[in-house]
């Protein structure tokens, strides 16, 4: 699949995720986009699984190309971003999730932001 097929498949399942639960986030935009189950993610949560890029379908390239485009949709649907600390589940103390390898920044805060309707202009 080439870029511009995926760039279209990232907007149409975003706004089928911002119809549905009036958010999005990439862990869920992914899940849909079959690049991972959700036992994957159940894993992945309860610490199973060190960090989430290694169990995800495709490359790396095409995964920033799905988080930027998913960037660019809330960008044009003037949805607000909102940080989000994925706590693990389980027993013991709960510990901020990992998605990538090295723990970069920018790659950590591409997977944890999720993006919600804009209330602001709505009354």
């Amino acid at each position: 699949m080439n870029r511009y097929d995926l760039r279209k498949k990232v907007w149409v399942r975003a706004g089928e995720l911002i119809a549905e639960k009036g958010y999005v986030s990439p862990v869920d935009l992914l899940v849909r986009m079959e690049r991972l189950t959700p036992q994957q993610v159940e894993d992945w949560r309860f610490r199973r699984i060190p960090y989430l890029e290694r169990v995800a379908k495709g490359n790396l390239s095409k995964m920033n190309t799905i988080l930027l485009a998913l960037r660019e949709f809330a960008r044009s649907a003037e949805l607000k971003p909102s940080l989000t600390a994925y706590m693990s589940w389980g027993k013991g103390p709960k510990q901020r999730l990992r998605f990538s390898k090295y723990r970069n920044p920018s790659v950590e805060e591409k997977y944890s932001t999720h993006y919600v309707l804009n209330r602001r202009g709505i009354n």
